[in-house]
């Protein structure tokens, strides 16, 4: 008999590495957690906490929230040493048999980055919890996950998508033993507990569950029906059968939040409760639009970004930043196909999703950081400028998520109006779906590219990709009208109003005129106002809210000079602005009147309508 074919499960289980963790002081907002490895390093069992978590492209330090830590081997006290932020090593006795750690984690950061724990509900992502083992992280693991002590806490439950350790993927949420093939596993499956409401639907013979913390009135048979019909329409979009067995919402519901991060068989979302359906609702709220499209990308995700993924993340090293130009692919196509789900799956109308397109160009066009940075670089330096905006990111930076949207529609008109309907965007995903999603082999960087070319064939997807590379790695605007026109669709640029403007953007909630941003050629910059700067008076008449400043300037006119009066820090300042006009903000898409047999056939094609 081999070495290798004395593997029971038995035995794989007893070799695991063994975490436990319990919400232990939940007014304290602190998790006890322990992890023991059996047959550890006796030169020493090197342990580490993530830095960042994948889907959110920032170092986070995760460590930073670790209180206390101590180690035992076989239950006596061993020393334990910090080698850097994140990492430490442990002291194995001759003959150790189990190396255990114990710690404790404060949990609270009310997002879906990391974890969350207070009297109400606890939530947890496992990269922020979890310590990885050195040289074991591809072995087995097992996690108990226990309830806090205490009568106040007999009726909460759990859910998760991690596999419990007997039981069918979607069964009750029972605390108690979880298993992960490995430590990735392990750490993709976040958690919540509490007394949460669940509601369940069924997408594709697939069981759908939604978990909604905090207080609401949502309508959950409308919200079910309405994720049912985008969730089946994107596993038939890849094809079936869907690469999860049991997919789980994990929403929590806030008075103003919005957020989601995407995981292998399961999303975390933030939600603002207004924005959730509820009994008697009429028509479709741009709210509940908002986050039936926040559904509806994490979900695509499932397949783009999780499965299909550049080759930089294969595997995570989540340790450090990594780096890829790739960024505008994976968030930005599925930024274009979370709403386009949206219209193909019946769930609103083509006006609506028109109208959500013409917000998704006014956000690229409103900033100058596009004509500065491409997506490109967007993408690679997500880690420092992105995810690390300050005042003046509208004026240096560009989403990789809305302008990679963009270029996949340009993108998708293309393909279509070059084969007379015969191709689309949706061929070259189902073509990295097959060669990378189901394969597990990493899009290299210039592996859009040669999908594009290749569905497009010798000369038109020759000639697109070299277009696309141009477009992400160029700081161009994409001839979005002239796309468009060949299927029956106009594309008009509007001011955003009719009164001028000082060019600057306010602080919401702050309470007072406080700038935000000051946008490139504008007014206010050419007056030398900054950021930070608190408005007081225009022409001396008291400035006390947005909404007021918007009510003065509506009495002005283009070319009307203006005295400011401003807060610096603790100085009062005086400024002369000269008043402008509106930039061009509001796009609107409308279908044409009459429109050619061809364009109405490109257009069903695109639209599914």
């Amino acid at each position: 008999m081999s070495a290798t074919s004395d593997r029971s499960p038995a035995r794989a289980v007893a070799q695991a590495v063994e975490y436990r963790i319990r919400p232990s002081h939940p007014g304290a907002h602190l998790f006890e957690l322990s992890c023991s490895v059996p047959g550890p390093d006796p030169a020493g069992q090197v342990f580490s906490l993530p830095a960042w978590i994948p889907g959110s492209y920032m170092i986070r330090e995760f460590a930073r929230n670790i209180v206390r830590l101590w180690a035992q081997a076989d239950g006596r006290p061993c020393t334990i040493d910090k080698l850097d932020k994140h990492t430490w090593r442990a002291a194995v006795p001759a003959g150790t048999r189990v190396l255990t750690v114990h710690y404790e984690v404060y949990a609270w950061d009310l997002s879906v980055r990391t974890a969350h724990l207070d009297t109400t509900h606890a939530f947890f992502n496992g990269s922020s919890v979890f310590l990885a083992v050195a040289g074991r992280t591809a072995t087995p693991c097992v996690v108990t996950i226990e309830r806090p002590v205490g009568d106040a806490f007999r009726d909460w439950k759990l859910i998760t998508t991690l596999p419990a350790e007997h039981g069918k993927p979607g069964g009750p949420c029972h605390f108690g033993r979880f298993r992960a093939a490995d430590y990735d596993e392990l750490i993709d499956h976040p958690v919540e507990m509490g007394l949460f409401t669940r509601a369940r639907f069924t997408a594709a013979g697939v069981p759908h569950d939604i978990a909604l913390s905090g207080r609401h009135d949502c309508d959950l048979e409308r919200l079910c029906a309405d994720l049912e019909r985008i969730c089946a329409w994107q596993i038939e979009f890849f094809g079936a059968p869907a690469p999860v067995d049991h997919y789980v919402f994990l929403t929590m519901v806030v008075g103003e939040g919005y957020g989601g991060l995407e995981h292998r068989a399961s999303t975390a979302l933030l939600c603002s409760r207004a924005d959730l359906p509820w009994k008697g609702m009429d028509g479709l709220p741009d709210g509940y639009k908002s986050f039936l499209g926040l559904c509806s990308h994490e979900y695509f995700h499932t397949w783009n970004v999780k499965r299909i993924k550049p080759a930089a993340f294969t595997p995570y090293d989540l340790a450090r930043e990594n780096h890829t130009r790739l960024l505008w692919a994976f968030e930005g196509f599925t930024s274009y196909y979370d709403d386009l789900a949206l219209v193909r799956s019946g769930v609103i109308g083509v006006d609506d999703y028109l109208g959500l397109l013409g917000k998704t160009i006014a956000s690229v066009m409103r900033g100058s950081g596009r004509l500065k940075q491409s997506v490109a670089e967007s993408s690679f330096d997500a880690w420092t400028k992105y995810y690390r905006q300050d005042e003046n990111a509208p004026n240096a930076i560009v989403s990789y998520y809305a302008k990679g949207a963009l270029i996949a529609l340009a993108l998708d008109l293309q393909l279509r109006a070059g084969s007379a309907g015969e191709l689309s965007l949706d061929d070259v995903m189902r073509l990295l779906w097959r060669r990378h999603g189901c394969t597990g082999i990493g899009v290299p960087e210039d592996g859009i590219f040669a999908a594009v070319r290749e569905v497009g064939g010798e000369r038109l997807g020759a000639r697109l990709a070299r277009w696309l590379q141009k477009a992400v790695e160029g700081c161009e605007d994409l001839p979005l009208a002239r796309l468009l026109r060949p299927l029956g669709v106009t594309l008009r640029a509007q001011a955003a109003a009719s009164a001028p403007v000082l060019g600057i953007k306010l602080a919401a909630g702050s309470g007072e005129a406080k700038v935000a941003n000051v946008h490139d050629d504008g007014p206010a910059q050419a007056a030398g106002i900054a950021a930070g700067d608190v408005l007081l008076a225009l022409d001396g008449l008291r400035i006390a809210s947005a909404k007021g400043l918007e009510d003065m300037l509506g009495r002005r006119r283009v070319g009307d000079e203006a005295t400011l009066h401003l807060f610096r820090r603790d100085e009062l300042m005086s400024m002369r602005v000269v008043l402008a006009a509106a930039p061009l903000e509001r796009y609107e898409l409308k279908l044409a009147a009459r429109a050619a047999a061809g364009a109405m056939r490109l257009r069903r094609g695109w639209l599914g309508r």
